[in-house]
């Protein structure tokens, strides 16, 4: 599907060409022109004169039509030539070696615009790369022509992995099947107020091996329109679903979260059998944002202040103040009782989270289970990381629209550590839950 062998022969044929003078630009990537959205690529430029200043651009259109891009400011080498995995970036969007660099520093040309990707089945992102003369600054700026252009098409879906629609029972989402005969080990994916269905995290997670299932839990065909009372039956339901599938290697699954969702893996871990393994990425030690019960128990949810919103400039606002300490004495129903859990946790960090205080969050968690004698856990902290942490090479977003709140949040971070967090966050998730899902036998 991604065309190693073509760029195996077009490597052979730049090399019988040479460096002759007058050779025309060109720029490509390796190991091919098509590859998942999560994998790196090489971008290499050749044709150019020996250390000539030229100017990188990154370009992409979503599928709401918002336009991204980055630039970096390059020198070529004595022959003419630059290997972004050995060449530093002199200046624009990031400095240094970073050979990923174009790909994680794309910027939205409007205020508050979050990279979407709805229809991962059907089509790539398309990254569009060009070599300009000369160092320019603004990406919108650069003239019309440049000396040469390639596109990378970054597809969600390896070949073979099958998409599913589920209505199953009460259970409503989008099942997808890595090619093969399995087993496979099982995760729930969970975003958090977004709300609908989001695929692209499970659509790569299933990419690489994972029969996963993201579900819809409000705001989606006949679910709830909003989260105020949940209840944890029907996660259950999800999980049992999920166990029972032909192909998925039991007994337990796992799960994984974002934000409401980190709160929600947490309390499936806690509550409901056959969850092994839990990752909570920014999410918070105790039940937020409404109740959620299950059997003849209900979680309140954690109290908020809404006099703590900063407003700043722009209409944006700041709300990581908002959200109160689970210690407190009037919130202390809603904290998850962690210590009953059997099954592992992963608690992610970024410290420099600006929707609400994960780091404080965190840190009560592993406080309550280490007080009650429990090690099954690890969490892993970012400094200079924000709320929004993604799988690898997704462009950063400070701020963006929160349908709760009405208006565009600050979601923290700063672009360059948060992406390499991505980064370094992606694979170690993969590792936790293979760790804790793949050496299981299904009853």
């Amino acid at each position: 599907m991604f065309g190693a062998a073509a760029a195996r022969l077009l490597r052979v044929f730049r090399g019988s060409l040479g460096h002759r003078a007058g050779m025309a630009a060109c720029v490509w990537v390796e190991p091919g022109p098509k590859c998942l959205f999560d994998e790196p690529v090489r971008v290499r430029v050749g044709g150019l004169s020996p250390l000539q200043q030229v100017t990188l651009r990154a370009g992409l259109t979503d599928e709401k039509g918002e336009a991204f891009s980055s630039v970096a400011l390059y020198r070529a080498d004595e022959r003419g030539e630059l290997d972004l995995s050995r060449s530093p970036s002199l200046g624009g969007h990031y400095t240094g070696i970073e050979p990923m660099g174009l790909f994680w520093s794309l910027t939205p040309h409007t205020p508050f615009g979050r990279l979407v990707k709805r229809d991962v089945a059907a089509s790539p992102l398309r990254v569009r790369i060009e070599v300009f003369d000369g160092h320019g600054g603004d990406p919108r700026e650069l003239p019309e022509r440049p000396l040469a252009s390639c596109v990378n098409e970054r597809w969600f879906m390896r070949e073979g992995v099958t998409r599913i629609p589920v209505r199953e029972g009460r259970v409503r989402g989008v099942l997808f099947v890595p090619p093969g005969d399995g087993p496979f080990p099982g995760i729930i994916d969970l975003y958090g107020s977004v709300g609908g269905v989001v695929e692209h995290r499970a659509s790569l997670l299933a990419s690489h091996g994972f029969l996963t299932l993201t579900l819809g839990y409000f705001g989606f065909d006949d679910l709830p329109k909003d989260f105020l009372n949940l209840d944890l039956e029907y996660f259950e339901e999800a999980v049992n679903f999920l166990r029972h599938h032909s192909k998925v290697k039991g007994p337990g699954v796992g799960a994984i979260g974002i934000s409401k969702g980190g709160d929600l893996v947490l309390s499936m871990t806690t509550f409901i059998p056959h969850v092994t393994a839990a990752v909570s990425i920014g999410g918070c030690n105790a039940n937020t944002l409404g109740n959620l019960h299950y059997k003849n128990m209900t979680l309140p949810g954690l109290g908020v202040s809404l006099d703590r919103i900063r407003f700043l400039e722009s209409n944006l606002v700041d709300i990581s103040e908002v959200t109160d300490n689970p210690k407190d004495e009037a919130n202390k129903d809603s904290i998850i009782p962690l210590e009953k859990a059997e099954g592992h946790f992963l608690f992610v960090v970024g410290e420099d989270d600006k929707n609400w205080n994960t780091p404080l969050f965190a840190q009560q968690a592993v406080e309550r289970l280490k007080e009650n004698g429990k090690e099954n856990y690890e969490i892993l902290t970012y400094p200079e990381a924000g709320h929004l942490l993604e799988p690898c090479y997704f462009p950063f977003c400070s701020a963006s629209f929160h349908r709760l709140v009405g208006l565009p949040v600050i979601w923290g971070g700063k672009i360059k550590p948060h992406s390499l967090a991505q980064i370094d966050l992606w694979p170690r998730i993969q590792i936790f839950l293979r760790k804790h899902l793949e050496k299981q036998s299904k009853l």
